[in-house]
């Protein structure tokens, strides 16, 4: 199944994670302006320019998925979704200096195991 795959379709089975985890990082970076829970705080969180790029990126990681579901069954393509599992530690650790441990080096090797389990 795998062999047969566009390289644009590859890109987006692994750009999809890849966008999901950036998003994430932005949202980490977006919670550290959030103001109070309150009205006032919910309107200043709906202008900053981080969570807005946050939402475009997930935005444009959906779209790109969309894409990708075209050519991969669901059961397949999901399971590369567990890359973001792998993807946001190493950049929490680049950007907020968080440390990578020998948990995560197992949790990711355990995670690369399972998407050769399930697409092999």
């Amino acid at each position: 199944m795998f062999a047969s795959l566009s390289p644009i379709t590859w890109l987006g089975l692994l750009g999809t994670p890849l966008l999901i985890a950036m998003g994430q990082v932005l949202f980490k970076m977006t919670s550290s302006t959030a103001g109070d829970f309150s009205l006032r705080g919910l309107l200043a969180l709906a202008a900053n320019p981080v969570l807005l790029a946050a939402l475009a990126l997930y935005g444009f990681g959906t779209i790109v998925w969309i894409y990708v579901l075209k050519s991969v069954p669901l059961t397949l393509a999901y399971s590369f979704m567990g890359l973001t599992f792998c993807f946001v530690p190493l950049l929490a650790q680049l950007f907020f200096g968080e440390p990578l441990t020998f948990r995560y080096a197992l949790g990711t090797v355990l995670i690369f195991a399972g998407l050769l389990a399930i697409n092999g």
